[in-house]
């Protein structure tokens, strides 16, 4: 059953004149297969940093730590390595690629995970039937990749990639942004299904709205860096009413 750790993870940004700044200061974190964790914090937190980090973005170097799936190290992966080991990464704010469909991005991504291309028919109709479930205009799958997209064009693509590409950890990061109600409860189908498998969810998420559709089974909040509360779903209903001001001072007390 596929398992991310996260051990004690350190990483900083940047090399300008002012040095190297930290972020993440100290990460312990375990997702299983079939637990959807969400990961809440203020803005400036270093939620979204640990989305990147573990992803392999070169902007951010990890000082100290680990973070292995299955008991492999990914830090000494690649990034199309990571993606290929079950790794799925969901942007914040997905990248224009002008001149690539949707459809022929999904193929090659498709054929780099599964180490060999699939058949056009039957690559066909799984988009197809993908789509449908997402509310997806067949239309689509010729446009170019983000281009022109809004917002909830851009996030039921997202969710469309990880329903195809089936990896074994999804890190969601900031996959509400931008979203309208109907656009959300969509999205929030398409997250459900995939949570519904032998697959790890993480979720990172500013605010609850996506959580009354998207229910976690764990909660943990970030400040400073460090993860600061854990608990079950009624964590976040707490963060909703008090919001982050507590555990922001507790972060700064350490």
């Amino acid at each position: 059953m596929p398992t991310l750790e996260i051990r004690d993870l350190h990483v900083s940004v940047g090399d300008g004149s002012d040095g190297a700044k930290e972020i993440l200061r100290g990460v312990d974190l375990t997702v299983k297969a079939g637990e959807t964790h969400a990961i809440m914090g203020p803005n400036g937190s270093g939620k979204s940093t640990l989305a990147y980090a573990v992803a392999g973005h070169p902007k951010y170097e990890i000082t100290s730590g680990a973070v292995t799936l299955d008991g492999e190290d990914v830090l000494g992966m690649s990034v199309d390595e990571r993606a290929r080991a079950g790794l799925f990464l969901a942007m914040q704010y997905p990248v224009e690629v002008p001149g690539v469909s949707v459809s022929n991005f999904l193929r090659s991504a498709v054929t780099a995970v599964r180490g060999e291309a699939p058949k056009l028919r039957e690559f066909s109709k799984e988009m197809k039937q993908a789509m449908e479930g997402l509310s997806i205009d067949p239309a689509f799958a010729q446009r170019s990749l983000n281009e022109g997209f809004s917002g909830g064009e851009k996030k039921r693509h997202e969710i469309l990639q990880l329903e195809m590409l089936k990896p074994k950890v999804a890190v969601l990061d900031e996959t509400d942004s931008g979203l309208d109600v109907d656009a959300l409860k969509v999205v929030a189908e398409g997250v459900n299904r995939f949570a519904a498998g032998d697959t790890g969810v993480l979720l990172i998420t500013h605010y609850t709205r996506i959580l009354r559709y998207v229910k976690p089974d764990f909660v943990h909040v970030f400040s400073g860096g460090r993860i600061v509360a854990e608990g079950g779903a009624e964590l976040a209903d707490e963060l909703e009413d008090e919001g982050y001001e507590k555990y922001v001072k507790a972060a700064a007390s350490l």
